[in-house]
């Protein structure tokens, strides 16, 4: 694991969740995409209740590192070989916490940063336990590059979210698009497990999503956050 900065403090926060869970389809127009990638049980409707997935901790990288595309890919021999990039507000969690109400999901955060949920689409769509294994290769969880608090983030709910690859604008939205907002979000998580200190939400994805190769650098900004800057390389 890896210490994290506060952004306005000199406090050090170190990121070692016991969980983090991750939401698929939290945007209207990542859905209808979802289905062109043929993501895993994806459809055009929207979700009654948040889509939940786990990734391991082992995917955590700080900003600057590298994400690695793993050499053990090229033995299944994919037809078109793909794992995407995802630009994410995560959500870091301030103390244990069970059944939160959505009036008091504020009171359990410690602070947002950006989170980048790489995904390997060929085995997200063909693993039969589902999206666990594509979500949660190592390094496929870049986040940074520093905490916000509450006090210091403006309306978490109105932020420009946006992905650049290689310099290009790939991902353009806001999180007030997120069909389930963060109060939400926490109140279902919450009464589906108990949260810890660090725990981290990652809150889904807008429209945009593509595929990382060899070389690229992928950087992931969020209004009043900043950047998480990481370049992609192809394991030997």
């Amino acid at each position: 694991m890896f210490n994290m900065k506060i952004k306005g403090e000199s406090e050090q926060y170190r990121i070692a969740p016991t969980k983090i869970i991750a939401l698929g389809l939290n945007y209207r127009d990542h859905i209808k995409e979802s289905v062109s990638v043929n993501s895993n049980n994806s459809s055009k409707e929207i979700p009654k209740e948040p889509v939940l997935f786990p990734k391991t901790p082992n995917v955590l990288i700080e900003n600057g590192k590298n994400i690695i595309l793993p050499a053990f890919l090229e033995d299944y021999n994919f037809k078109n070989l793909r794992t995407d990039y995802e630009a994410e507000l995560a959500i870091i969690i301030k103390d244990r916490c069970k059944n939160v109400h959505k009036n008091d999901a504020y009171k359990h955060i410690l602070g947002f940063t950006c989170f980048n949920d790489i995904s390997q689409r060929n085995i997200q769509t063909g693993d039969k336990s589902g999206w666990f294994r594509g979500k949660s290769l190592d390094t496929f969880g870049p986040i940074g590059p520093c905490i916000v608090t509450l006090k210091d983030i403006g309306d978490p709910q109105n932020l420009t979210i946006q992905a650049k690859l290689n310099g290009k604008i790939v991902q353009n939205s806001n999180t007030k698009n997120m069909i389930f907002p963060i109060p939400e979000i926490i109140a279902f998580v919450s009464k589906n497990f108990t949260l810890m200190p660090g725990d981290i939400i990652s809150t889904g994805t807008p429209a945009g999503v593509g595929p990382l190769k060899d070389g690229d650098v992928i950087e992931i900004f969020i209004e009043n956050i900043g950047t998480l800057k990481n370049s992609v390389i192809q394991e030997n």
